[in-house]
């Protein structure tokens, strides 16, 4: 499996090889012990799996400690834009972003840790999957605005679809007054 880091400490890009022949194809979509060599806490406890048409935007999302989930993320079929948004108070990538192709033909996969806010646009119908390393709790629920000035994410499509849960969360500054991006 190739790793490519990113410049955000922690957040790192996982290219399996594909294996295929004229039936189709085979790939490891997890490897404990190779992600333990790279540091990553593997200690996976929930798996979710969403249907998104082409154009809509899932994101900012995050859950509060204790509650905060690492999130290995890749897509079943399609294709989408993915963002981490490193919202980690002490790290000094507090409030930059990465964004990754995921690309159901590449096969290629995203570890987000603890502490960044998750979304992403379907540039096509799109299946994306991701392990937790923490079970869901509404209550830990949070997130940061799609299209927060400050963040000014460039998501690639002009109108995106929303959800109205998601037009309603808070800018950057809203849950981090002293950030300064």
């Amino acid at each position: 499996m190739q790793v490519r880091q990113t410049a955000i400490e922690g957040l790192i890009e996982l290219i399996p090889r594909v294996f295929e022949d004229e039936r189709g194809h085979f790939f490891e979509t997890y490897n404990k012990p190779l992600f333990v060599s790279l540091g990553l806490p593997m200690d996976f406890v929930q798996d979710n799996q969403s249907f998104s048409v082409k154009g809509v935007l899932r994101g900012l999302h995050m859950q509060n400690s204790p509650f905060a989930q690492g999130k290995l993320v890749r897509v079943i079929s399609g294709q989408v834009l993915d963002v981490a948004v490193d919202l980690r108070p002490d790290s000094a990538t507090f409030g930059q972003y990465e964004t990754f192709l995921l690309d159901a033909k590449l096969a290629n996969m995203a570890y987000i840790p603890e502490g960044f806010a998750h979304g992403f646009v379907a540039l096509e119908d799109s299946i994306f999957c991701y392990k937790c390393t923490n079970v869901y709790n509404k209550g830990a629920e949070s997130g940061i605005i799609w299209n927060d000035p400050d963040l000014n994410i460039d998501w690639g499509i002009a109108n995106p679809i929303v959800s109205e849960k998601d037009q309603e969360l808070q800018s950057l500054r809203d849950i981090f007054p002293q950030a300064v991006v």
